[in-house]
């Protein structure tokens, strides 16, 4: 089975949750990987004691602000200071809340998209020369719901398409030497904000499976399409258990 060692994976956001376990699987395939996170700096630092453990000098640690579009080459630039290359970037950060039509604000629009399509954009555009250069790749996780809208999270779910749309025009553009794909979790990990959880039993009741998936669902997808996926780009790949089968 082919194998991720001597490769580096850099996750945006992956302290904690999806991001974390997507960690611990491509780490597990032998990759190196370098955990961006914001605020969350203690999971960062026991999710990188943990695989240190494992193996020695095989997680680091960067941090910043993916909003600050600014400081995002400072990122790409931290992690070849402590790996010396890139191989695989998982833009994985994100931000979920509700926005009403209503209540809609400038601010909520600008962080939705800021953090789950500009971000992602600025930090291939920061990566792109490594990436090629490593004959890398790029996993984007989108969302399902960037493909069918959900009631009351417009901002979110136009920021989700955009990514859909990104991911394909990366690989447009980044081809022949950087495969550009995505993977579209449906109900995986349940968002920990209490205005999301009204919905929780009326999409698992619309989910071919009937019941929430997990993390190492998602995390399993990404480490197909940056291992085992050769011949395959500018696809997203949904795991949903079955969602988007329900109109």
């Amino acid at each position: 089975m082919a194998t991720l060692e001597g490769k580096v994976a850099l996750l945006t956001g992956a302290a904690r949750r999806i991001g974390a376990e997507t960690a611990r699987i491509l780490h597990a395939a032998g990759a190196t990987v370098v955990i961006h996170y914001r605020n969350s700096s203690q999971d960062a630092e026991a999710l990188q004691t943990e695989l240190n453990t494992i193996r020695a000098d095989s997680c680091f640690l960067v941090r910043g602000d993916l909003l600050d579009v600014a400081s995002i080459p400072g990122i790409i630039q931290q992690t070849l200071a402590q790996t010396g290359r890139l191989d695989i970037l998982v833009n994985n950060a994100s931000s979920f809340y509700p926005t009403p039509l209503d209540t809609l604000s400038e601010q909520q629009f600008d962080d939705l998209i800021g953090t789950n399509l500009k971000a992602p954009l600025f930090m291939a555009q920061a990566a792109a020369t490594h990436l090629r250069s490593s004959h890398g790749c790029i996993i984007n996780i989108v969302d399902i719901h960037g493909f069918r809208p959900l009631k009351n999270y417009t901002a979110y779910c136009v920021a989700k398409a955009g990514l859909l749309m990104l991911t394909q025009s990366l690989a447009r553009e980044l081809g022949p030497q950087v495969r550009v794909n995505g993977v579209a979790p449906g109900a995986i990990l349940w968002p920990e904000m209490s205005e999301n959880h009204a919905m929780h039993a009326d999409i698992l009741a619309k989910t071919a499976l009937h019941r929430e998936g997990n993390p190492a669902d998602i995390a399993k997808a990404v480490l197909f399409l940056a291992r085992d996926a050769d011949y395959i780009t500018g696809q997203v790949i949904p795991v949903d258990g079955g969602r988007l089968l329900n109109h």
